[in-house]
């Protein structure tokens, strides 16, 4: 199997670095981390002119089709350069819509998705990613333990302070679709046990309105988490919709694992670029031997994650993309342990651009499966459904 790069792949990862280095993406950060998507949304739209979101969509709705290794790729771009906003979500997102029976939702959806006028997020539990910007929000809760899989529910609800967003509460989502009376979505935390509760819903939420409910606390300060209403409106019901979350669970958890490759690789850039420039007892402190061995171990970590993110986008494997995801994201955050010590006091400071790459590896090495589910998935083969 081959996993090198071609030329064109990496022509499309030079054109990437090359517009995100002019975009100044630390400014954008900071001002994401306060609530302001101005730039942010400027800088979503020259990503989606890229043709980023669209090679996570079919052709008949605008896009590219769903091209794994060509995500990575630019993935491992938006992470080198810590570019905020929900965009393994959107991703995700994309892939669920198009993997139902019922084209309604993605014939209405996935085309502004792709060019880039619409941003998604999508979530497992109570909290969305960047609900407070997302055009559409879909919310599937976990089924119960020992609950069938051919009952896996998706529903739809409105956006919070949104009622006029894409899929608002009765707004046709194909001829002859009809709304349903909402229905309460279970709580993936629950302690119920198995015949409680077990569907999985799904539904479609956006922004939350100014002085509405406040984010929940982040290691990430650019990853805000909003809470999303309760009820929706049922779209899809069967094995359908667990088969659907199950391959767009694959691609969040690639695109994960390659923004975490980026993270680790600009963190390394970084700190090699300070031990050189840097001196003490005359010296830079880069020519000393233990910092060069860390650097060094780090850079190993990375490396060897590379071929794993490949494979597994060749793959799409559970068990390859797994092993993708905890083994590049243990290498980001392995690098940025040893970035905070070898910067030393100024590492810590939140003024100092390398603390937005410094929060990202900690946050990303849980997103979409922390390192112990992702070796039980390697263990088992990859036979586990979310």
């Amino acid at each position: 199997m081959r996993f090198l790069l071609d030329a064109e792949q990496r022509d499309f990862a030079a054109s990437l670095d090359a517009m995100l280095t002019a975009a100044d993406t630390a400014a954008v950060v900071r001002d994401w981390s306060r609530g302001d998507h101005a730039s942010g949304r400027a800088l979503w739209s020259r990503i989606a002119e890229a043709g980023v979101f669209s090679l996570a969509v079919g052709e008949k709705y605008g896009g590219m089709g769903v091209r794994p290794v060509e995500l990575a790729v630019a993935f491992v771009e938006l992470g080198r350069h810590a570019v905020p906003g929900p965009l393994v979500e959107t991703v995700a997102a994309a892939v669920l819509l198009a993997g139902l029976e019922e084209a309604g939702p993605a014939e209405r959806l996935l085309p502004a998705l792709a060019s880039g006028k619409s941003a998604a997020t999508l979530t497992t539990g109570r909290y969305a990613l960047d609900a407070d910007m997302a055009d559409v929000a879909l919310a599937v809760a976990d089924p119960c333990s020992g609950a069938p899989r051919s009952e896996a529910t998706l529903f739809v609800t409105p956006p919070p302070g949104r009622p006029d967003g894409p899929l608002a509460a009765g707004s046709p989502l194909a001829p002859g679709s009809r709304s349903p009376a909402p229905a309460a979505r279970p709580d993936s935390r629950s302690s119920a046990g198995p015949g409680a509760a077990h569907r999985t819903p799904l539904r479609t939420t956006s922004s939350p309105t100014p002085g509405g409910p406040p984010p929940r606390p982040s290691l990430d300060p650019a990853r805000r988490l909003f809470p999303l209403p309760s009820g929706g409106e049922l779209l899809a019901t069967g094995p359908q919709v667990s088969e659907a979350a199950a391959r767009a669970l694959l691609l969040a958890r690639l695109s994960t694992a390659a923004q975490a490759l980026g993270v680790g690789l600009a963190l390394l850039d970084r700190t090699v670029a300070y031990v050189e420039q840097r001196t003490q007892f005359g010296a830079p402190i880069g020519s000393f031997q233990a910092v060069k061995h860390r650097l060094a171990d780090a850079k190993i970590a990375l490396e060897f994650a590379r071929p794993l993110l490949f494979g597994a986008a060749l793959t799409l494997g559970p068990a390859d993309v797994a092993a993708a995801k905890v083994t590049a994201c243990e290498a980001a955050y392995r690098t940025a342990r040893t970035a905070l010590q070898l910067h030393g006091a100024i590492g810590y400071t939140a003024e100092y651009d390398l603390s937005l790459w410094l929060t990202k590896a900690r946050a990303l090495r849980t997103a979409w499966g922390g390192p112990r589910e992702c070796r039980a998935l390697v263990l088992s083969g990859g036979d586990r459904r979310w």
